[in-house]
């Protein structure tokens, strides 16, 4: 009984002895095809070259300009204008600044755009005068200076003596009556004339009445 059992055993681990040589065999087998196949596949030819890959470096993309709008107030000086007006408490001729001229101011304000940091573009959006100009005022005088007096008459010359203080600018005698020499009148005393009649003209010399007598 011992020994059957025992050429069993035997005859069992044989079995599986051979058993397992046919898988490790079988297993080797498609070991050796698979490197085979990929050998073949992989290996490059004699004639062929390498080709290697060069990374192109790319280029960086441009930069966004930063784009901003401000309010800008500004100021612009008015010139004022210089005038001349009549004064009459001046006298004609006279000229004198009696107001002084100041210039005025104007405030505009503008909508500016800068790029970067740097003024594009720029629109006036308002503008308004904040200060009126003073105008520079010349008065020029126009009052003319007053006549000058008339001339005070010359005193009349004090009569001759044994003149008529009647007349005036000849001597007129005094007597009972007196003509004009060459005249028609019969004296006794004769004048030559022209002479003034200042008073009355006692002897009728002055015929027309214009003031002087014995005018021929």
């Amino acid at each position: 009984m011992v020994q059957v059992t025992q050429s069993l055993l035997h005859a069992l681990r044989r079995a599986m002895t051979i058993a397992g040589l046919a898988l490790v065999t079988a297993l080797s087998g498609c070991a050796a095809d698979d490197t085979v196949g990929t050998s073949t596949t992989q290996a490059p030819t004699a004639a062929s070259t390498p080709t290697v890959a060069t990374a192109t470096p790319s280029e960086s993309p441009s930069p966004t300009p930063v784009v901003t709008t401000e309010t800008v107030t500004e100021t612009e000086a008015i010139p004022f204008e210089k005038v001349r007006r009549d004064d009459a408490s001046m006298d004609l001729g006279e000229e004198a600044v009696t107001t002084k001229g100041v210039d005025g101011v104007k405030t505009l304000t503008y909508e500016v755009v800068f790029t970067d940091g740097v003024e594009t573009s720029r629109k006036l959006v308002s503008e308004e005068v904040t200060t009126e100009p003073v105008d520079e005022v010349t008065s020029v005088g126009t009052q003319k200076p007053p006549p000058p007096p008339d001339p005070e008459p010359e005193p009349e010359p004090e009569p001759e003596s044994g003149c008529d203080p009647n007349y005036a600018g000849g001597c007129v005698p005094i007597d009972s009556d007196v003509d004009c020499a060459g005249g028609s009148g019969n004296g006794p005393s004769y004048v030559n004339g022209p002479v003034r009649v200042v008073g009355s003209d006692i002897y009728g010399l002055d015929r027309d009445g214009d003031g002087i007598g014995c005018e021929s």
